[in-house]
């Protein structure tokens, strides 16, 4: 799996899931766990940002899916404490 960086001007606009290089299952899976919402055949920005912190956790840490989705969704929550 490689890591391709998507620019994008907001968190609210939509980016094709054509142009990510990831397993179309895979991205099932995660909106089936609640980690990202698909809309068609497109995802948020803010989605495509968890995706990439993931992968970035998977691969490089080798932390397993289950654990980057926890870490990620913890990380979110202590930025808007923070906020």
């Amino acid at each position: 799996m490689r890591l391709v960086k998507v620019y994008y001007h907001s968190k609210e606009e939509k980016i094709p899931l054509s142009w990510l290089n990831l397993h179309p299952d895979l991205l099932k899976i995660m909106e089936e766990m609640g980690i990202i919402e698909l809309a068609g055949d497109s995802i948020k920005a803010d989605g495509l940002q968890k995706i990439y912190k993931m992968m970035r956790l998977k691969n490089l840490l080798g932390v397993n899916f289950n654990g980057a989705a926890i870490i990620v969704d913890l990380l979110e929550r202590i930025e808007e404490l923070e906020e």
